[in-house]
């Protein structure tokens, strides 16, 4: 293993503890120009959000109306009543966004799954690297002011979508996340760096609760204004095995 994988595992609460839980569930806030962008404004109001730690699985509830939630698989997508009954679904949803530009309107179906691949990107970063299938290599440190922030490579499988096959994160004198750069495939593949604030520790596990996705230019400096997405989560709650 990569020397500061290593590092960055333990930084954030080590292999050993991650694989003795299962699931997160946290409270989530989320905005942004995106959402408005693509004809779905995203409203204030705080969110229950689920994420299956080992596979990428996610649900969010309320979607859309108070008794509904998603239920996020790659292959699989669906928004749900609480009792389970379904109320629109679709397979291999990666393939509605073909031809999608940064403009493109999305249907709430395209909304639940960016949430659902985005959020598990996020609540598993940096252990998923660790997963069948990825591709980890050390790139040249990002300088950020006065401070330099060593860099990870990570070249997504194909059984696990996110926002771009490569994505770059970048880490602190702390091992901790600071920044995380990726292009955004399913909207026109719009560069992202996306800056991570306020470190907490959820049953061991040490992760940001405040996201913030700007634009970036050629060189890789944020485009000041458009905050693309904005995410800040509490009450982040682990299980663990039995």
């Amino acid at each position: 293993m990569i020397e500061l994988l290593a590092d960055v595992l333990e930084a954030h609460g080590g292999i050993d503890r991650w694989n003795q839980l299962t699931t997160v569930r946290a409270t989530v806030v989320s905005g942004g120009d995106l959402f408005t962008i693509k004809g779905v404004p995203q409203d204030p109001a705080p969110r229950e959000m689920t994420v299956w730690l080992h596979e990428e699985r996610a649900s969010v509830a309320p979607f859309g109306a108070p008794d509904r939630r998603t239920e996020f698989t790659p292959g699989h997508l669906s928004i749900e009543t609480l009792d389970g009954e379904v109320v629109a679904e679709r397979d291999t949803p990666r393939e509605a966004f073909k031809g999608h530009a940064l403009e493109t309107p999305w249907d709430a179906l395209d909304r639940a799954y960016f949430n659902g691949y985005a959020m598990w990107t996020y609540f598993t970063t940096p252990f998923l690297f660790t997963m069948p299938g990825f591709e980890v290599t050390e790139i040249e440190p990002w300088r950020e002011g006065d401070q330099l922030w060593r860099g990870l490579q990570v070249i997504f499988p194909p059984g696990n979508p996110s926002h771009s096959t490569r994505q770059d994160f970048y880490f602190g004198s702390d091992n901790l996340l600071r920044r995380h750069d990726y292009h955004v495939d399913i909207a026109g593949g719009f560069a992202v760096a996306q800056y991570v604030y306020n470190i907490i520790d959820a049953d061991g596990i040490r992760l940001p609760s405040v996201r913030r996705a700007f634009r970036r230019d050629a060189e890789g400096h944020p485009l000041p204004g458009l905050v693309m997405v904005s995410i800040d989560i509490s009450n982040v709650r682990f299980s663990q095995l039995r």
